[in-house]
């Protein structure tokens, strides 16, 4: 499928400010070390690291990384004899994680050319540590675990919406996270630091998003049925296999991610329930077709009201559907951005009126309260049948989430 994908002020992740540690802002990099928003980190500050709210669930999370290969797809950018490879990390309930290690929110030497690109290497001592256990054991209870993918933006990473992912694995969740090769930051077991490659010199649309969402999928169904889909057979987490309902697949997205959750959910029908994150819904050519599955938009920056895309989309849903928005988000409220920024913000000095400008003026503690509440709702509805009442209207402990009839 050939697919364009530009948002309405152009945001991608180069274009933002990679120095907070988060999916992006909307200060350019190039501004930053020459500015108010970039003085000196203080030498006591720097050795401190930032902080991830901790999962709400009642199990602790195991992780663990998969290198995959789609020999269905040649690498043209790779060149003859390449295939197209990804890395993804499944977040789990996991038992008896004490001593196995913790998982960083992004592999040292990934977050080093992260921070590199955007001028502020000196910041990468302060990575903060996510919830994960690499390798722990999977806790089985008798029931497979129902499943959730998971797209980055453009020029992002597969960690830049950890507190939600790990949310769900806290809840009895298996989330498959994805790089999306050529548009993000990530490390290949050979050693290779891959990095967003300029736009239009890889495929890196919103297409391409889908393609390996529903590759993934195919690995989801051989995990499922107790193979390892690993290209280097690298060992699996005790009880990984034989352990995910292949039968119960949802899926969601920020930004690009979210239009490729929707083009992957209108293509495939194993997933039975979409999130988009504040998607664009910007294809070209248009996403098209009707949806009679369950599906969900939350709104920020791209909303019905403003983006023809957006409305096209959500007039072709034909099943269940919500649309809520939230007042005072950015586009990057939706992601760890609303518990790294106000962190980094107090390193640099920044203003109130400055952080405002990056993550706008939903309160940060809400924001992250929303992104770890309402996800895990729409998923427990509609892949366990466990209906509750915060989709059903607004609610007194969410006073900035409005629903968009």
């Amino acid at each position: 499928m050939s697919t364009t994908f530009t948002g309405r002020t152009g945001i991608t992740r180069r274009h933002m400010m990679g120095a907070a540690l988060a999916a992006g802002a909307a200060v350019p990099l190039a501004g930053v070390a020459d500015s108010a928003w970039a003085r000196p980190v203080e030498a006591d500050a720097a050795a401190r690291r930032l902080m991830l709210p901790a999962p709400r669930g009642p199990y602790p999370v195991g992780t663990v990384q998969l290198h995959l290969v789609d020999r269905s797809r040649p690498d043209t950018v790779a060149g003859p004899g390449h295939f197209r490879e990804l890395m993804a990390t499944i977040w789990y309930p996991a038992r008896n994680v004490r001593r196995y290690p913790v998982a960083p929110w992004m592999p040292a030497d990934v977050l080093q050319a992260f921070l590199a690109d955007a001028g502020l290497s000196e910041l990468a001592s302060r990575g903060p540590l996510t919830a994960g256990r690499v390798g722990a054991p999977v806790r089985r209870t008798g029931q497979r675990l129902p499943v959730v993918v998971f797209s980055h933006g453009a020029h992002s990473h597969q960690g830049d919406h950890t507190i939600m992912v790990q949310e769900l694995a806290s809840h009895g969740y298996a989330v498959v996270t994805v790089a999306h090769q050529y548009d993000t930051y990530t490390q290949f077991p050979d050693g290779r630091i891959a990095v967003p490659l300029k736009d239009g010199q890889a495929p890196t649309l919103p297409g391409d998003f889908a393609a390996d969402l529903r590759f993934v999928l195919d690995c989801v169904a051989d995990l499922a049925a107790g193979h390892n889909p690993d290209a280097g057979n690298r060992r699996l987490p005790a009880g990984l296999l034989g352990s995910i309902d292949a039968r119960r697949v949802g899926a969601f997205g920020w930004s690009k991610g979210g239009t490729a959750t929707a083009c992957a959910m209108l293509a495939d029908e194993r997933i039975r329930a979409g999130l988009s994150l504040d998607g664009p819904m910007q294809m070209r050519p248009p996403l098209a077709g009707d949806l009679d599955r369950p599906f969900m938009i939350m709104s920020a920056v791209y909303t019905r009201a403003t983006d023809p895309q957006v409305a096209a989309f959500w007039s072709h849903l034909r099943g269940w559907r919500l649309n809520i928005q939230t007042q005072g988000a950015a586009h990057l409220s939706y992601g760890d951005n609303e518990a790294l920024f106000p962190q980094v913000a107090k390193l640099y000095g920044w203003s109130a009126q400055q952080l405002q400008d990056v993550i706008g003026t939903l309160d940060p503690e809400e924001a992250v309260r929303i992104q770890q509440a309402y996800p895990l709702a729409f998923f427990d509805q509609h892949l366990r049948h466990r209906r509750g009442r915060l989709l059903d209207g607004p609610s007194p402990g969410f006073p900035a989430v409005t629903f968009i009839p």
